[in-house]
């Protein structure tokens, strides 16, 4: 049961050949038997789930209507808000935080009769690339536990990889969903920006945050992306644009395709087998009837420069809250009326208004509660904002991010979709980049700029490198154009078996 996708479970499920408690038993026992080594679960709660199955399986049984994925289990990133239930983004600072109530996504989940199985790791307040900066433990990568999963959707993308669930939900700043989906071997498809609504998804950086699905298959993707999408009055950022029918969408022939080779995506830093089952990902293409032009986005090689100074400035903008009074972690009082005092520069005494209570508890919620990648980046957004270096660092940041969003634009004049590699090597061992901020940064290469453009894109399984690691091919495509990625990632799929390809370990 556990190695079916959610399409065909959710066939299984109407057709009374098996319920939804048992669904959700297996893949609690699935959980139970890999978590302990794979770590891609933050907290599991057996009895709930169970109970939310048993109803769901009474509803069917009664003959009354039920949603589109009704029984089926769905796993959560850990940054979204679930009412009266932990959501702890991995961090101290909300270890203990219960939100009052539930995250848009999370609501139209339960409409939809899912059953949520768990909430998954992640790098801190999503930030990273590894799920090594997970205030609770690292996540291991399925296919080889000594590599990492990708992040900052780490949990989200091993789960679904390992057996552990069907479907899962996680987050895109700048390819949280795209890169682990690559290195995990799963679909994981980034919307548009304002397709899904972002109220209850605690923020990273709010120009750039967007929730998407993780699944085994395309048509899987679509399921959950069909659910999850739409306008929400609760998001001001959230797009009045009708909600199409994937499903329908995919047993569409769609014409003739004309996919655009970023040239940008082929140059130095590309792992040699990386790009060798990139170029057979063309061929398979081409086979198909598609047209293959190379193209050029000539502000992408400032991708990383410009995300990694908009992205902080907006971390230390949205992280400010987090004082150790509004809510979360609070910095012992005790400890603090103890604490010497701070000296200014040159050791003179600091002036009282800078040493007052207040300003310690501050001072050191936001130390102990915050782990080093998250005050790197508070660092950075925050200097980056400040008085002399706003114009010259966020200001000129916006305006390369307009250049990038005008390449897309002359881009998809001529061509329906770019395809390109998802990210410049596979999964890296764990502990190889975490001292170097720097390389990992740069494995956000391919992906940070459509976050950038707000345009979507997707990665599905084209190949596996000699040592049996997955490689991720990425599709873009025009704003709010999901409907056209899901059909040529669809045929190609039909076209391939990497999809069907399962790690040892699960």
């Amino acid at each position: 049961m556990i190695d079916l996708p959610a399409t065909q479970l959710l066939q299984l499920l109407r057709e009374g050949q098996t319920t939804s408690v048992a669904v959700t038993r297996a893949f609690l026992a699935r959980i139970d038997q890999l978590d302990g080594t794979i770590g891609a679960f933050l907290r599991v709660d057996p009895e709930a789930a169970l109970a939310r199955a048993a109803q769901i399986d009474r509803r069917r049984e009664a003959g009354e209507p039920l949603g589109a994925l009704a029984g089926l289990p769905v796993a959560l990133k850990d940054v979204l808000c679930t009412r009266g239930e932990v959501t702890s983004c991995a961090s101290r600072m909300l270890r203990d935080f219960r939100p009052p109530y539930d995250a848009t996504v999370v609501s139209r989940l339960r409409a939809a009769d899912a059953v949520l199985i768990g909430k998954t790791n992640l790098d801190e307040f999503a930030m990273g690339s590894s799920t090594e900066n997970s205030a609770v433990r690292p996540t291991c990568n399925p296919w080889d536990v000594r590599r990492v999963p990708g992040g900052s959707s780490g949990g989200a993308a091993a789960c679904v990889a390992a057996g552990m669930a069907p479907l899962s939900i996680g987050t895109d700043t700048g390819g949280s969903i795209r890169q682990p989906a690559a290195f995990c071997g799963v679909v994981g498809l980034k919307p548009s920006y304002g397709r899904v609504s972002r109220y209850g998804l605690v923020a990273f950086a709010s120009s750039l945050d967007q929730v998407g699905p993780l699944a085994r298959s395309v048509e899987d993707a679509a399921l959950l992306l069909e659910v999850i999408a739409g306008h929400d009055p609760c998001d001001s950022t959230s797009a009045a644009v009708p909600v199409p029918d994937y499903a329908a969408a995919l047993r569409e022939r769609p014409g003739r395709l004309t996919l655009g080779v970023v040239k940008e995506h082929f140059g130095a830093g590309l792992d040699a087998e990386v790009g060798d089952a990139i170029e057979a990902a063309l061929d398979v293409f081409r086979r198909l009837g598609a047209e293959i032009r190379e193209v050029s986005l000539p502000h992408s090689r400032y991708g990383i420069a410009t995300y990694y100074i908009i992205a902080p400035c907006e971390a230390s903008s949205n992280l400010a809250r987090y004082d150790g009074v509004h809510y979360g972690y609070r910095a012992d009082e005790t400890a603090l009326r103890a604490a010497p005092p701070v000296p200014r520069a040159g050791g003179l005494p600091a002036a009282d208004a800078l040493d007052s209570p207040l300003v310690r508890l501050y001072r050191r919620t936001r130390a102990e509660g915050f782990g080093p990648e998250v005050k790197r980046r508070i660092m950075l957004g925050t200097y980056a904002l400040s008085a002399g270096y706003y114009d010259a660092y966020y200001l000129k940041a916006l305006q390369v991010r307009r250049l990038i969003r005008q390449d897309y634009d002359l881009a998809f004049r001529d061509v329906d979709l770019l395809v390109g590699p998802v990210t410049p090597t596979v999964a890296y061992l764990r502990g190889e980049k975490v001292d170097d901020p720097l390389a990992m940064y740069l494995g956000d290469l391919y992906t940070v700029t459509a976050n950038l453009a707000g345009v979507p894109g997707i990665s599905l399984p084209c190949g596996q490198t000699r040592d049996g690691l997955p490689v991720g091919l990425q599709l873009q495509a025009p704003p709010f154009e999901e409907a056209r990625l899901l059909q040529a990632a669809a045929r190609f799929q039909q076209a391939t078996d990497w999809h069907t390809r399962r790690p040892a370990l699960a």
